[in-house]
């Protein structure tokens, strides 16, 4: 029997509400889009099966009580127990780390509405990326929309976004310095948490654009969060501790935090597209790009799982280690990526479809930065 693509419940179940105001010059072949149909068929039966929520459940609720409440505990230690600098340090890069956790964990399932089938419990808690410094509606749009639909096309998606500093992919454009990128990149990974908080969510709001495309537009209460929730980050990662602990103790804690932050942000999310199993596409802005799978190929294809047997580092992560299936299936909480895993194998297998798994952690850095590396080298001109 021959299966149709079911347009309108793909984009309720797996994509973003905001997708249909998104016309970026991108056109998937979802014409006969049979590889997500199985895939969506397989996964709905096993979840009916189980007789469980595509959301989340007690691991998820006790991770985050674990988790802000660790944070909340080393946020009070260094601003009140007098600490030495080089314990500030250190506490100040775990709570880095610890809010990184925070952000794959908790405000990541929320962000998609995948943390509870109550809205006002995942709006809630998807301002926790306001309380590490971020602003959850251009997240949203950055991330859900555009991210998750055209993850790895140059030109739309903002991740790969990094030129003139960092070339991700071979059709940016090249210059000397890319030659030593995967020497620096580390420190700009450890910097781009403050580069995120203090310029880049204020160049996006003032600018109304993602890298190309143009920002949805916000209500009024968007713009107060925005505002409120900036005011607040100042108040209490500087003006606050500035005060309690004096300047090169707050000095020593804001850079700390931020190095712990901004490299295991940034490594986490790099390793799940720009490493040598994936591929890439190059979407010119002034003209359309026709992409010849269908979006769900297009996911598999530009996306890798890493480290799927580590239950310490997918515990920490928030499943991101199995990026494929949150790509294929964001708004299903991250619990459920261990079980999906073995069904979005078998799917690919049945369609003769490459399924990008790196086993550890460490294969996956090097795979990262051997493809950072190759990208540095000076390209050779077509004949």
């Amino acid at each position: 029997m021959k299966q149709t693509f079911n347009a309108s419940s793909f984009k309720k179940d797996y994509l973003a509400p905001l997708i249909c105001q998104l016309l970026p010059k991108v056109i998937f072949n979802n014409k006969n889009a049979v590889f997500f149909q199985s895939l969506k068929e397989a996964a709905d039966n096993y979840f009916a099966e189980k007789g469980i929520q595509k959301t989340g459940d007690s691991r998820l609720y006790i991770k985050t009580i674990v988790l802000i409440l660790l944070a909340v505990f080393l946020y009070v230690s260094i601003l009140f127990l007098s600490l030495p600098v080089w314990a500030i340090i250190v506490f100040g890069g775990l709570l880095g780390i610890t809010s990184a956790c925070i952000g794959f964990n908790v405000m990541h399932d929320a962000n998609h509405g995948s943390y509870s089938p109550n809205d006002r419990v995942n709006n809630l808690l998807g301002l926790t990326l306001n309380a590490l410094g971020g602003n959850d509606f251009i997240w949203k749009f950055k991330h859900n929309i555009i991210h998750h639909t055209y993850p790895n096309v140059d030109g739309i998606d903002d991740d790969i976004a990094k030129s003139p500093f960092i070339r991700m992919c071979s059709t940016q454009p090249w210059v000397p310095a890319h030659r030593l990128q995967h020497i620096y990149t580390p420190l700009l990974y450890s910097i781009s948490s403050i580069i995120w908080v203090l310029f880049q969510d204020f160049e996006k709001y003032f600018r109304r654009k993602i890298h190309q495309t143009a920002l949805a537009e916000m209500k009024p209460k968007d713009h107060v969060v925005f505002w409120v929730s900036k005011v607040l980050y100042v108040f209490f990662y500087i003006i606050l501790p500035v005060l309690l602990i004096g300047w090169m103790k707050w000095l020593a804690l804001f850079l700390s935090l931020h190095i712990g932050l901004g490299f295991t942000l940034a490594i986490v999310f790099q390793l799940a597209h720009v490493v040598e199993e994936t591929t890439f596409e190059f979407a010119p802005t002034d003209e359309v790009t026709r992409i010849e799978n269908e979006w769900a190929i297009h996911q598999v294809k530009t996306t890798s799982d890493f480290s799927p047997d580590n239950k310490v580092i997918s515990w920490l992560l928030g499943g991101l280690n199995y990026q494929v299936e949150h790509h294929l299936f964001p708004r299903v909480s991250h619990i459920h990526y261990p079980a999906l895993s073995k069904i979005v194998k078998q799917q690919c297998d049945a369609f003769n479809l490459p399924y990008n798994c790196i086993p550890s952690l460490g294969a996956a850095i090097n795979s990262h930065f051997r493809l950072i590396k190759l990208l540095g080298k000076k390209p050779v001109p077509s004949v």
